[in-house]
């Protein structure tokens, strides 16, 4: 049955070789029909006029116009990235919460609530473009990673940690507040000097909080006040931006953590990980039964007298019978070697009728123990 007699009774042409043992037609499948290009009138395929080009790959004029444009260029400029989900990293961010939340209390003596508002990835160009130009800009570098990341603190979260340092909790809120502040002015350098600890201070709680999982050292590096000298990546390189809300009664403001995702790259698989609860994975059975038989486990060791280095037309020459002479001092150590790797030293001897090797010195632990072992 062909796809137009099946048209005429009613059915679809997929649903026809269906039925008749052939391969259906995808669902997801395009062709030129769906972005309405006709044809040559002899069913061959033709090659697209610059119109046609111009509607498929989103024309200049759509832009223009105001739209998002359409077709690959649509595809193309999208803000939007699609990263895979990491669990793990989710975990040390709700660690990070908690204990950020008792060093700033500790830290303004007052009553700070924190909360993680937002976690998603996006490019690093397309963060930037919508970050308020009064915000101040930690870079920071994680010195096992050898790779940085940026905080960035919102203007009204400066001068509120500045208020409670001063001891303005209780007065009434003057011009010095980030909603009020004059346009273009810098912040000073008595508010970096002032903002600097607090910085450090998160930068500390998130080694913290990553120290289940592996052992880094945020060091801050730099603290800027524009964007363009906070540059750490490429702006179409995807990061991860985590924002923390710092409440302290009714003040505050919003703490931004990027890190690009090349940073991440080291702890890339345990992040991708997931874990139950704090234990992050910690097996106690497991480990143990694991050490229990690597005790158990036999190992060769290969005693090694002598190394020679021969032409290969000698040693295919070699027949029974020959003799192999050792020029080797009788009295001198011979190597034990396992998996090609020396361990140990000791001298040949005999015992109990058979050949002996008493250990002299131990390549991997040191020297050796103080009552020699002998092996046979």
């Amino acid at each position: 049955m062909t796809a137009d007699a099946a048209n005429m009774n009613g059915r679809q042409p997929d649903q026809a070789l269906e039925e008749d043992g052939g391969m259906p037609t995808p669902k997801f499948a395009l062709s030129m029909d769906d972005f309405g290009f006709p044809e040559d009138e002899d069913g061959t395929g033709r090659i697209l006029n610059q119109a046609e080009i111009d509607s498929l790959f989103g024309s200049d004029a759509t832009l223009k116009g105001g739209g998002e444009g359409n077709g690959l260029e649509r595809l193309i400029t999208t803000s939007s990235v699609s990263y895979e989900r990491l669990p793990m990293l989710e975990v040390v961010f709700d660690r990070l919460v908690r204990i950020l939340t008792t060093s700033l209390r500790n830290f303004t003596n007052d009553n700070v609530e924190v909360s993680i508002d937002r976690l998603n990835s996006l490019r690093f160009g397309d963060y930037l473009e919508n970050v308020s130009g009064q915000s101040m800009f930690a870079v920071f570098k994680a010195e096992e990673w050898d790779n940085y990341g940026i905080l960035i603190l919102s203007s009204s979260l400066i001068y509120s940690i500045i208020d409670a340092l001063l001891g303005g909790h209780d007065r009434v809120r003057t011009s010095l507040s980030g909603e009020d502040r004059p346009a273009g002015r810098h912040h000073t350098a008595i508010e970096r000097a002032l903002i600097e600890p607090l910085i450090r201070v998160i930068l500390s709680d998130l080694s913290m909080s990553f120290s289940p999982l592996c052992a880094v050292n945020f060091r801050l590096d730099r603290l800027e006040l524009n964007s363009r000298f906070a540059t750490i990546s490429r702006a179409t390189n995807g990061v991860v931006m985590a924002r923390f809300g710092i409440d302290m009664d009714g003040r505050g403001g919003d703490v931004d953590l990027i890190l690009p995702h090349a940073t991440l790259e080291p702890v890339r698989e345990i992040l991708l990980q997931q874990f139950m609860g704090e234990k992050f994975g910690h097996d106690g059975i497991w480990e143990s039964h694991l050490a229990q038989e690597l005790w158990n486990t036999d190992v060769t060791l290969d005693a090694v007298l002598e190394e020679q280095t021969m032409n290969l037309q000698d040693i295919l020459t070699l027949s029974p019978g020959d003799r192999l002479v050792l020029r080797r001092d009788p009295d001198a150590l011979v190597q034990m070697r396992c998996g090609g790797k020396t361990v140990f030293r000791g001298r040949v001897g005999k015992k109990q009728g058979q050949v002996a090797v008493r250990i002299e010195e131990n390549l991997i632990g040191g020297e050796a123990a103080e009552r020699p072992s002998a092996y046979s």
